[in-house]
């Protein structure tokens, strides 16, 4: 299991509580520090079953200044949303948990992290 975080954010703070309480073992990838490829975003997406718009948080001051909240939401749009969350990783939804039996989920709900849990 892997969980991205933002070690600033409090439900990344309350996800690692979570799964530390129920004794999961799981890597921490610091996203900002270490930030996904567009082929890892594609991987998570896949395992998520959402779009890139789906995991942007649109109210970043990156997303403003680039007007990502007009930006098409199409298969031909996907690209320049991956490139976009890859070049400035600020713009994910956070935490995504990635579980072992390959499914993931973005963990901002009680009920997303417990998805997860035993």
């Amino acid at each position: 299991m892997e969980i991205w975080i933002n070690p600033r954010c409090g439900k990344c703070r309350s996800a690692l509580t979570e799964l530390n309480a129920a004794g999961l073992n799981y890597t921490v990838r610091r996203y900002l520090e270490d930030p996904p490829s567009v082929a890892e975003l594609e991987v998570v997406l896949e395992r998520l079953g959402l779009d890139p718009w789906d995991i942007t948080r649109l109210d970043e001051a990156v997303a403003r200044e680039q007007g990502m909240r007009g930006w098409g939401r199409t298969a031909a749009d996907r690209p320049r949303w991956l490139a976009a969350l890859a070049e400035h990783p600020i713009l994910l939804q956070r935490p995504i948990i990635t579980a072992d039996d390959g499914h993931a989920v973005i963990a901002r709900t009680p009920e997303a992290l417990r998805s997860v849990l035993p």
